[in-house]
């Protein structure tokens, strides 16, 4: 019969995914068929699965350690934000409405059966779920209703290891706080801890564990040093990005507000010797970038907005006149037109807005979603690329006639006349190596050799070593509940 353990955290941030992910290749490597599973994420951060859908980027890299292909039912529900109170709301996959979050709390009793479906068809294939929560079991005011902790974890009856952050400090109040607030019933479904992030000699927090045990009962599974290579792996959050300084090309990338799907920086923070600079707002674009990478948006006509607050549109265009390169990745892509309209008000009110103008292209928002992995190939010399598309949006256009990659025999993407200035859809493109490698030596990179995806699974392994190390598997397996079939 399979068994599930859910890790929760005592807050946000606290490296929940990254110990699901480690877990999971730790387990693998022991010779379990283990799944991830995590009833609700909210991330614009999205990765397209081999059966159609989509699911937070960090359940395709928990799924990678596993050893398993991304599919919907690791994550059946993922809210996308689009404004600071609504989202939009995916379910198994599919986008399901866009609500405000007042009106999703409405939803969530609705969902829990799909929640449940999900699950327990995972359940019916692996030995072992690792399952996931959001946020924090404490934000007691969100307890009615719950599918992301508690409330999961009751409806499938599983046990739960509660992770607690100690880089950030107070960790004991976290943990004891946590115990505090939750009531009974919730208390004892904690069976374990884990102190994470934590750096220098672990052996100090001796005492603090003491008192962790003392005051809440549960299991120490152990204190787990800081894991330094965690900046190699695909990041869930925006502000988790992290890239080498000094490289000798310089990747300028303005965050937007609603920025999505970057990933697509990933492969690009690994690559020695390129500095990938994110610009928060209110900064300049600087001058010595050799690429401005406008990335993914959730929603392109309020980003646009903010990018001409920003000022970011006149150091653009200082850019191209210094000589520099733009590349646009979906939103980013549509930005560069010259037009945006939004006739069925897709992305909010019906309206029309100009574009950067520096492709001559122009972009109808549509309400089909765009969804699937794609293969394509780049160049004279047909380098095979491969990614996902996941916009909402057709581009057209007179630099269309100019596309860079050849998808399915046709054109996609655009540039313009010099080249310059290029925008396309698809994501994930910089994780093939021979792509990568051709696309920077354009801008001046020297050669190199480095294979994104050994990286990834290196860094997989490493974190798997480090979790063995610190952490008492045997322990955690342990606690680990039988899942009752439904």
């Amino acid at each position: 019969m399979a068994k599930a353990i859910m890790i929760q955290g005592a807050g946000s941030n606290v490296g929940k995914s990254i110990i699901v992910a480690g877990l999971a290749r730790v387990f693998s490597r022991r010779g379990l068929s283990v799944a991830p599973f995590k009833p609700q994420n909210m991330s614009n951060n999205a990765a397209v699965t081999i059966d159609g859908g989509e699911i937070g980027r960090a359940q395709a890299l928990q799924a990678r350690a596993a050893g398993l292909d991304p599919i919907v039912d690791m994550n059946p529900v993922l809210l996308k934000p689009e404004t600071d109170t609504g989202a939009q709301v995916i379910v198994q996959g599919r986008r399901f409405a866009t609500l405000k979050a007042r009106d999703y709390g409405r939803y969530k009793a609705q969902l829990l059966p799909k929640v449940l479906q999900s699950f327990q068809r995972l359940a019916a294939k692996h030995d072992l779920i690792l399952v996931e929560g959001a946020g924090s079991p404490a934000e007691i005011n969100l307890r009615a209703g719950d599918i992301a902790n508690m409330g999961f974890a009751e409806a499938a009856d599983i046990p739960v290891i509660l992770v607690g952050d100690i880089d950030r400090g107070g960790v004991i109040a976290q943990m004891v706080g946590t115990h505090t607030v939750l009531d009974t019933q919730d208390q004892n479904r904690i069976n374990s801890f884990i102190i994470n992030k934590f750096r220098g000699d672990p052996t100090l927090f001796d005492a603090g564990v003491t008192a962790i045990v003392k005051h809440c009962g549960w299991a120490a599974l152990g204190v787990l040093p800081w894991f330094p290579d965690a900046w190699k792996l695909p990041a869930e959050d925006v502000m988790d990005i992290a890239g080498t300084s000094g490289g000798s090309l310089k990747i300028a990338v303005p965050r937007l507000n609603r920025i999505a799907n970057f990933d697509d920086l990933d492969p690009l923070s690994n690559e020695p010797g390129v500095h990938v600079e994110l610009i928060e707002p209110g900064r300049a674009l600087p001058g010595d970038a050799d690429l401005v990478l406008i990335p993914g948006s959730k929603n392109t006509i309020s980003d646009l907005a903010d990018f001409r607050a920003n000022g970011w549109d006149i150091d653009l265009a200082a850019h191209l006149r210094r000589g520099g390169h733009v590349l646009g990745i979906c939103g980013g892509y549509q930005m560069l037109g010259h037009a945006i309209t939004d006739p069925d008000g897709v992305e909010g009110a019906p309206a029309t807005v100009a574009g950067l103008g520096l492709l001559n292209v122009q972009t109808v928002m549509q309400g089909e979603k765009q969804l699937g992995l794609v293969k394509a190939t780049f160049g004279p010399s047909n380098i095979a690329v491969s990614g996902y598309e996941i916009h909402m949006g057709e581009t057209t256009g007179p630099d269309c006639d100019r596309g860079w990659l050849h998808i399915d025999g046709h054109q996609s993407g655009a540039a313009s006349s010099d080249g310059k200035v290029r925008g396309c859809y698809l994501h994930g493109l910089f994780t093939s190596d021979e792509f990568r490698h051709a696309f920077l030596q354009e801008l001046g990179h020297k050669g190199s050799a480095t294979t994104y995806d050994d990286s990834i699974d290196a860094t997989l392994n490493a974190l798997a070593d480090h979790l063995e190390l610190h952490l008492d598997i045997d322990g955690l397996l342990a606690h680990a509940g039988e899942i009752t079939p439904a």
